[in-house]
């Protein structure tokens, strides 16, 4: 045990210097609030709807909620009812037990609504496709807004599906 210590206290805490203040980002962060506010009038609500997954877009979608990421920092959360969310983010391909379930979790959820599909099997079906076991892509059972392909993707291209589709809803919505 002595060894190790003396170990630990040869090599110091080998860390990275704290990265600097960027005022770009901070604008970004603010304009993004701005057009999830005028959007929805209040923070932007995510309900995750596995459909059959594997749960490696899972873990990657756990790590979009981590301090590194932050995606609650940009006024984006995820709740636990449909009814309380703006956005379904669903992942895998659809299976038939599911089927019945992401119909009526969709319907639940308020308008305006925005589906996020996440993962190669949620936007095409991916090794599992069509079959007797599943309804292979998400936007077979609902209409879907933003697909981000991937096996599984990563962090950032789930945050940007997400910040496409508020940014696409803005948009259309303040062409009318």
């Amino acid at each position: 045990m002595q060894k190790i210590l003396w170990r630990i206290a040869r090599a110091g805490v080998p860390s990275e210097p704290a990265p600097q203040p960027n005022e770009t980002l901070q604008v970004a962060t603010q304009r993004l609030n701005h057009q999830v506010l005028s959007l929805l009038g209040r923070a932007l609500s995510i309900r995750q709807v596995d459909a059959g997954s594997c749960n490696g877009c899972e873990l990657e979608i756990h790590a979009v909620n981590n301090p590194y990421y932050n995606l609650e920092g940009l006024g984006i959360k995820f709740v636990a009812s449909p009814r309380h969310a703006d956005l379904l983010l669903v992942t895998g391909p659809v299976s038939r037990n599911m089927e019945v379930a992401l119909r009526r979790t969709y319907d639940a959820t308020p308008e305006p609504k925005l589906v996020v599909a996440v993962g190669e099997c949620a936007c095409g079906g991916g090794i599992f496709g069509e079959s007797y076991a599943t309804c292979g892509a998400v936007a077979n059972v609902i209409p879907v807004d933003v697909a981000v392909p991937g096996c599984p993707p990563a962090p950032l291209a789930i945050i940007q599906g997400i910040l496409t589709a508020v940014s696409a809803r803005h948009s259309s919505t303040a062409s009318r």
